[in-house]
């Protein structure tokens, strides 16, 4: 009978939506006188159930390490639990909000809250894809940093500038700012 070819919270790209979404269940279809479903559907919170052959598996391959060696950002999309996707049709992927995962279980990361999401939910996408972006913008600009470092007297001058402010950056990333004394210790 049918065989599941994906299982539950595996990462999928949804063909006919064209996003990415986790499947949050398996539906089996079952058919009387059968005794294993006759077909599993997929439930991944987009209003309705999808057949396999409307997924693709994640690529594990490309996404597995960020340029500097750690797990790769990646953009998800959440079910948007507080409005249905009727009543937000003024958002670019109605039913779903974005979810920027920065560890390897896929849990740890960034989120916006609902109503702020809702207030201008464009801008929330392209900030969601900016930190997605940002350890390739980081591998950029200390990869710009170097070619400006082997040969200073060679690189324009707009070149280093930039690779001064990239400089600049880097020291503000790395500073870790002194934790604040309690009151208690006053």
């Amino acid at each position: 009978m049918a065989k599941a070819h994906f299982h539950r919270n595996q990462k999928v790209w949804v063909e006919t939506v064209g996003t990415w979404a986790v499947i949050e269940k398996l539906v089996p279809i079952w058919a009387k006188g059968f005794e294993e479903p006759v077909r599993i559907l997929y439930d991944v919170g987009l209003g309705r159930d999808f057949q396999a052959n409307e997924l693709q598996a994640e690529d594990k391959g490309e996404l597995e390490s960020a340029p500097d060696g750690g797990p790769a950002w990646r953009l998800l999309r959440a079910r948007n639990k507080w409005q249905a996707p009727e009543d937000c049709g003024h958002h670019p992927f109605p039913g779903s909000f974005p979810v920027v995962v920065t560890d390897s279980t896929d849990w740890g990361g960034w989120r916006v809250p609902g109503a702020e999401y809702d207030r201008d939910p464009r801008k929330i996408e392209l900030q969601a894809r900016l930190i997605t972006a940002a350890p390739r913008l980081r591998a950029m600009a200390r990869e710009l940093m170097a070619l400006v470092a082997d040969s200073p007297e060679d690189a324009p001058a707009p070149m280093q500038r930039l690779a001064r402010e990239a400089q600049a950056i880097e020291r503000f990333l790395a500073e870790v700012p002194a934790a604040q004394p309690s009151m208690a210790a006053e």
